[in-house]
């Protein structure tokens, strides 16, 4: 496992986006006013025509190359590669991919019922679910159960790192199901590390927050046509100050 100490590969697109925000004057402005300054236009809900917000680099959907036109469903694979990253909605659900990453989607047309983070970094959030439409997402390490919340994923061989930024998730070992937790987070309460090796009698111990941001969670729920649970007007990003 990568030492705390040791930057991740995100880091830098954190830094940037700071700097970026310091050199246009936005941190003085609200969060949706930072959003539209960063990305150039105000986040709104996608067209129903529509599937990606915005994208870098070079990301493929099913193998092909992908522009703002494409459309992502059940049954796609998203794939960016090195400096590339996508912001998309497929339903009531909406992701940022970060580079270096791949994930598969299953599910009946615009409907997912389970992802398998296959490697890389993904932030998401998720639309309500009815009791019997429980979403499984899959990681080297990991399953994880949602109805209604907004998760941060990496998945590497051997290890995961999940933050859990609202709402309920059961999380599960994929090494034993009897090693689990059942988390429920207001504002990034209880990030994890699920190894695939005991520690302390269990795959599951807790971990920093890292690598994701409340105005990206903000800028996701706006692109599907919803607001993040809680308030972020007093700051841009709380998460590297929180202790653990």
């Amino acid at each position: 496992m990568n030492s705390d100490d040791e930057l991740h590969p995100d880091d830098a697109k954190r830094r940037e986006y700071l700097v970026r925000l310091l050199t246009i004057g936005a941190l003085t402005m609200t969060p949706l006013q930072q959003l539209q300054a960063f990305w150039g236009s105000t986040p709104a809900k996608l067209a129903d025509d529509k599937s990606i917000f915005s994208l870098e680099g070079d990301v493929r959907v099913n193998g092909r190359r992908a522009n703002l036109e494409t459309r992502i469903s059940g049954g796609d694979v998203v794939k960016t590669s090195r400096d590339s990253e996508v912001v998309f909605a497929v339903g009531s659900d909406s992701f940022i991919l970060r580079s270096n990453s791949e994930m598969e989607i299953e599910g009946g047309g615009f409907f997912v019922d389970t992802l398998r983070m296959l490697t890389g970094s993904v932030l998401s959030v998720f639309g309500k679910r009815q009791p019997n439409q429980l979403l499984t997402v899959n990681s080297s390490t990991a399953t994880i159960g949602i109805r209604s919340t907004g998760v941060y994923m990496e998945s590497e061989p051997g290890l995961t790192y999940l933050c859990t930024c609202y709402g309920q998730v059961g999380l599960y070992s994929n090494q034993d199901l009897n090693d689990s937790e059942l988390i429920t987070a207001t504002h990034h309460d209880a990030p994890k590390y699920i190894t695939d090796k005991k520690v302390r009698n269990s795959r599951i111990r807790p971990a920093p927050f890292k690598n994701h941001t409340d105005a990206e969670l903000k800028l996701l729920e706006a692109i599907v046509g919803r607001e993040v649970p809680f308030g972020i007007e007093s700051e841009l990003y709380k998460g590297e100050r929180r202790e653990y």
